[in-house]
């Protein structure tokens, strides 16, 4: 039986994050190697998220700020 204050954690199947069922959904309609190959990736990617404490919108954020760097311009560089 659950408590109500678990109504706040991610849902989980076994050891998987809810976010990459739907990739093992995916697998289970079509059934070839390249689907395989795509669940288990999203599996260990949404994992290794989880592990880092990550959502994926908060890494998105993350990795365009690393890609936009440190150097933020005020005014357009088309104006001088």
């Amino acid at each position: 039986m659950a408590h109500w204050r678990d109504s706040a954690r991610n849902v989980r199947f076994f050891f998987i994050d809810f976010r990459a069922t739907f990739p093992l959904l995916i697998l289970i309609f079509h059934i070839r190697l390249w689907t395989f190959i795509f669940a288990i990736v999203a599996t260990l990617f949404f994992t290794l998220l989880d592990r880092y404490g990550f959502t994926p919108i908060v890494f998105l954020r993350w990795l365009r700020s690393y890609v936009a760097g440190p150097r933020k311009i005020a005014h357009p560089w088309w104006r001088n």
